[in-house]
């Protein structure tokens, strides 16, 4: 056995799981097959044959065994596809988020960005059901912190407070569309000693309304405002080129809300107001948009910054093997993090 096997935070963490296997049958440790699949999805493979080819691979196989003693050799498809089948995928979801904790690194200063984002599986459908997956990316490390299966887009809601519950979040910015611009939602973030940027849309009619009016009341000192010479609203700009493409964002960040009695009582830490101006120029075409906020933070560069980060969540590539039942992360890291 080599000095690095079965050394580490996966295996700490993952051993754990229950192997419902008939012991006297078993050749292969339920431990080396999890490394192999997880491994073999940090190289964006997810089927199970190419997962079989890539640990087949002589190169692989090598590397592998610096890490496992694979003493009965590579398992076999149907091996690993019944383990895919008989692994508890809620073991398997708390020890990833335990896992991914202990590889998170969140700066000294804090406010670093934790994106919640909801989205439909293509090709999920089971008879009358499609899948959603609710999940939570941290922008600092690129990684998938974790995820929350349910069978209707309308539990959205109760997935997001199931997954604030699994989290990390002290010193962190939670930031979620409009979907999870709910009351019970901002008091779960704030007990989690984190703050929130949150969008607003029809959902939230009154308060979408009074933020709206807010800005629209400022049109005739934008120019002040754009200058730095407002007292109550500050701004940043950005200039985004490339590929014909001009991209100009401006977030505008208000802590001017004495005014909202009822909305400071019922959302928990609410401390200023937003809004971004985004204008897309390309081949002669401009669209423009503009989308308000509410949030917990008093910088207008914090703003910026949260609500870009929650952006990047939009090209993050992860999937959900439904088979599999768990979640399957598809992206590229350095070899040493997976142990």
């Amino acid at each position: 056995m080599g000095n690095e096997q079965y050394k580490g935070k996966f295996f700490d963490t993952f051993g754990i799981i229950y192997d419902k296997r008939q012991q006297g049958k078993v050749r292969h440790k339920l431990i080396d097959i999890l490394f192999i699949i997880v491994s073999a999805l940090f190289a964006k493979i997810d089927e199970v044959e190419e997962i079989y080819m890539w640990a087949t691979a002589e190169q692989n196989k090598k590397w592998l065994k610096k890490y496992i003693a694979l003493e009965n050799g590579i398992p076999s498809i149907s091996t690993i596809r019944r383990v895919l089948n008989t692994v508890n995928p809620k073991q398997f979801e708390k020890c990833f988020i335990s896992w991914t904790r202990e590889l998170t690194i969140f700066s000294e200063n804090g406010g670093d960005i934790v994106a919640i984002d909801g989205k439909t599986m293509r090709g999920s459908k089971n008879g009358d059901k499609i899948t959603h997956i609710v999940n939570a990316w941290c922008s600092a490390n690129n990684l998938v912190l974790g995820q929350v299966k349910t069978d209707e887009k309308s539990n959205e809601i109760t997935a997001i407070l199931e997954l604030l519950d699994l989290l990390y979040l002290e010193g962190c910015i939670v930031t979620i569309d409009a979907m999870g611009c709910q009351t019970k939602i901002v008091k779960k973030i704030k007990k989690k000693k984190a703050d929130y940027v949150i969008s607003l849309k029809g959902n939230q009619g009154t308060l979408h309304n009074e933020v709206k009016e807010y800005y629209e009341d400022l049109k005739e000192e934008m120019d002040k405002i754009e200058k730095g010479n407002h007292e109550s609203v500050k701004m940043v700009r950005t200039l985004d080129k490339g590929h014909g493409r001009i991209e100009e964002r401006k977030y505008f960040y208000s802590t001017d809300i004495d005014w909202m009695i009822d909305a400071r009582k019922d959302w928990t830490g609410l401390s200023g107001i937003g809004m971004v101006y985004r204008k897309v120029t390309e081949k002669d075409k401009v669209r423009e948009e503009v989308q308000y906020y509410i949030g917990s933070i008093k910088d207008v560069s914090q703003f910026a910054k949260a609500v870009r980060g929650h952006w990047g969540v939009e090209s993050m590539h992860w999937s959900l093997d439904v088979t599999f039942k768990m979640m399957l992360i598809k992206q590229e890291k350095i070899w040493p993090l997976i142990i």
